[in-house]
Parts: structure tokens; sequence; C-alpha cells
């Protein structure tokens, strides 16, 4: 019965001056033109900019940014007023808020990545591990990629830790370093060649582990 949502309506009092600010300074399309309305296309829900005489109900809408401080001066720039300057959450983002010129709220944000939250998270670890073990695996995922970065701690957490069962061992730095290889898919492992060089570990010593399977 519901298909979704076809688009947001957000009354204005000047159509021309809306659209040049959805349009013009923020780069979206407009996508339709009817009598007393303008539908603006914004990626993944359009927007219906709906001329009234007088704004009554005043909305909020939030918009993914990739930089919010550069999103935050141009809006400024275009005439909007500051709710408040960019600033960083406890929910590990990025947040700004102007308003436009009926009063709308306009949030911009963006998800700050792993580099940027200020501490290094936990590892997802069950079994027992060495000091040393532990701040090894974290120094070696700094290598990885952000966006990845999550995913590799689970990944590599969890491999490491079957081998030191299989060794009935406590996680050791030898058992991180084998199981930070092995973890990774054979044909990528030449980039674990540098980090380990970096952490002092020759990756020659560990050529078995490079060429399992």
């Amino acid at each position: 019965m519901f298909f979704g949502v076809s688009h947001l309506v957000v009354p204005v009092t000047d159509l021309q001056r809306a659209a040049r600010l959805w349009r013009d300074v923020m780069g979206f399309a407009e996508s339709r033109r009817g009598e007393g309305y303008l539908d603006i296309d914004t990626g993944n829900v359009a927007i219906r900019l709906l001329q009234v005489p007088a704004v009554e109900t005043k909305v909020s809408l939030r918009l993914t940014v990739g930089n919010v401080q550069e999103a935050y001066q141009a809006l400024l720039a275009a005439g909007a007023a500051a709710r408040y300057e960019p600033m960083r959450t406890p929910e590990l983002e990025e947040m700004a808020c102007v308003s436009d010129a009926d009063g709308h709220s306009i949030v911009l944000w963006r998800a700050l990545t792993e580099d940027e939250w200020g501490f290094v998270p936990e590892l997802p670890k069950q079994g027992e591990w060495t000091p040393e073990a532990e701040d090894l695996l974290k120094r070696l995922l700094t290598h990885v990629p952000a966006l990845f970065r999550m995913l590799a701690r689970r990944k590599t957490t969890k491999v490491i830790e079957l081998l030191a069962r299989e060794m009935q061992s406590p996680v050791t730095r030898e058992i991180v370093i084998k199981g930070y290889i092995t973890a990774s898919a054979k044909v990528t492992r030449y980039r674990l060649v540098e980090p380990l060089r970096a952490e002092g570990i020759n990756p020659d010593d560990y050529r078995e582990d490079f060429d399992y399977e």
C-alpha cells in the first residue's frame, strides 16, 4: 500500500530566493516546476519548495556533507543565519546548523572517521591477551584505512583467538603477528609488509604465514 516518501514539503515566502539557495548555492538539481512550487532533487529524497503567504510551521532538514566547515561558511555567505558553529558530538559526528530566510533549520552533518575519534577502540577480544600483544595489534590496525578498520578489527581478532585456542595459549605477540598475516586474503598480504617492518618485524621470518592458503 505504501511505497515510500515522494518528497518533503518546505513552505517558503520567496520561491526564487529559496531556489537559489538549494539549487545555486547547494548545487542540487531542479527536477520539476509548477504553479507556486519547485521540486529539488537532493539525490535521495525530493524537496518541494512551496510558495506560501506566510510560513506557519518551520521544518528542520539534515544534510549529509563532505566538509561541515566549508558547507557552513558557504551557507552563511549566501545569507543564512548561524544557529551553531561546527562541533563534534559524543555520537562521533560533526554538526553545524543554520537557518534559511524563512527560519527553517538546515543541519549539516557527517560521521567522523575512526582516525578522528581521538581514541583507539577496544579489541572485541574474549580470550586472554598479553598487554604487549594487544598493543601490537592496535598499532598494526592503524595501517588499515579507517573505512575498513572495524571489519578488519573483528576479523583479525577472531583469527588470532582461534590460533591461540589451537595452541592452548594466551594471545602473545607471536600469535598476533601470525594471525594478522593469515587473516588477510593471500592476494593482499603484500600490503602487510610495511606495517610489520614499521613495528620492527621482519616479514621474511613469517614466509610460511604469508604463503598460508
